[in-house]
């Protein structure tokens, strides 16, 4: 069956951004020249995805207006002759009939916040981008995983290794089976300490799942923190519904983390053509004053 749905969990409260969070979402922090939340949805666009759902807070208003039409700017930028720039805002709005926002009114982790969604997605597979992972790749990362699940159907997983220390940081596969990029889930374990660590195998931010989940996660299961995990409800299903692992073609930038976020800002930027030269000359200038103090 075709992705045609993808959820977008922006409910956060981007703690560790403070204080440039406490009026602007996370996810509309920018990656040189666009915010996170829109690059999550050019890659939903890019594989194939129809409707677009975001599960927001109640002060997240700024990603509903950033994606809706902002005639008044249009004129302004008509009458200036900036008509690249009027392609440009365009470029990322979408449609109100494949648009949806919902809010999560109480911050209960990301299953939760999925669950929150269950009534927009009926009895369909659907994708899940979370913004803070960037995937700078050749082709996006969740259409790689499209490709393979029209293919092997079941859950799919994104997932890369990651140091032993750091998995306290996320999901964690017991593998099984490996062929080729596709590994076989016999278990999953919610941010184990490095020692306990099933794995090296860590779990990003993009999913595509099958209906079975939203099941699951409204049994309302919750942790020691009082949150909604979706890697608990994952691996509460394994054995009635098959679950793979994606190793993904890309690198992954963790915009969450403030290294992370400029490390992304740097790699995007030297990505692109009109700014590769003058980028890498100023990370040369820089890396050259801090040499010199």
């Amino acid at each position: 069956m075709a992705i045609r749905k993808a959820i977008f969990p922006v409910a956060g409260l981007g703690t560790r951004f403070l204080p440039a969070t406490k009026s602007i979402p996370k996810e509309m922090m920018p990656v040189v020249d666009k915010p996170l939340v829109q690059y999550a949805v050019e890659e939903a666009k890019n594989a194939g995805i129809e409707e677009f759902i975001f599960v927001v807070s109640a002060n997240k208003d700024a990603i509903v207006k950033h994606f809706g039409v902002s005639a008044s700017l249009e004129r302004a930028l008509q009458d200036a002759g900036k008509s690249s720039l009027v392609a440009s805002i365009r470029d990322c709005q979408l449609e109100t009939s494949a648009t949806h926002f919902i809010i999560q009114e109480h911050a209960l982790g990301l299953g939760h916040a999925i669950w929150c969604a269950r009534h927009l997605i009926d009895s369909e597979p659907f994708a899940v981008i979370l913004p803070d992972d960037l995937v700078l790749s050749a082709i996006p990362c969740l259409k790689q995983m499209v490709s393979v699940h029209g293919e092997q159907g079941g859950n799919l997983l994104a997932v890369m290794d990651v140091h032993r220390q750091h998995t306290g940081r996320y999901g964690i596969l017991i593998p099984g089976k490996v062929h080729n990029r596709l590994i076989e889930v016999k278990g999953l374990v919610e941010k184990p300490k490095p020692l306990e660590a099933p794995s090296q195998l860590a779990i990003i931010g993009r999913y595509i799942l099958q209906p079975q989940v939203l099941n699951q996660l409204g049994i309302q299961q919750r942790d020691v923190n009082g949150e909604i995990q979706l890697t608990d409800a994952m691996a509460s299903l394994l054995g009635e519904t098959t679950f793979y692992g994606f190793r993904f073609e890309g690198k992954r930038y963790d915009c969450g983390d403030k290294v992370g976020f400029l490390e992304a800002n740097m790699a995007y930027a030297l990505a692109r053509e009109e700014l590769q030269e003058d980028v890498a000359a100023a990370v040369l200038r820089v890396a050259h004053s801090i040499e010199s103090t």
